[in-house]
């Protein structure tokens, strides 16, 4: 989708810390952290959330979560967080569906 932004990331058109990468999923800091690792992990296929990942594509939504865990490990942390923010009142701002990888610091729960 030429007007969303992780897709124009994905194509190099806007330019990202890549962190990762597979044939499926790219993995990039976030620009706005809320912990010393935060990055997203994305879906080089436009898919809306979470939800509609998980119907049409089950295969990447496991990738992503693979590819979270080796960003993790690769950073120097055994604990981290995984989460899918799915619709705009659940926090999601980008709709193109994204893992939020975070580590580094106690993360509280619930999460704000």
């Amino acid at each position: 989708m030429a007007d969303c932004l992780f897709c124009r990331i994905i194509a190099g058109e806007i330019p990202a810390d890549v962190v990762a990468e597979t044939e499926s999923a790219l993995a990039f800091r976030d620009v706005n952290p809320q912990a010393p690792l935060h990055v997203l992990v994305v879906p080089r296929a436009h898919v809306a959330n979470a939800a509609e990942l998980a119907d049409t594509d089950p295969a990447t939504v496991a990738e992503l979560v693979r590819v979270a865990r080796q960003v993790a490990v690769d950073a120097g942390y055994e604990n981290y967080r995984t989460v899918f923010n799915t619709g705009e009142e659940a926090g999601q701002s980008v709709f193109h569906a994204h893992l939020h990888v975070l580590a580094g610091r106690r993360l509280a729960w619930p999460p704000g």
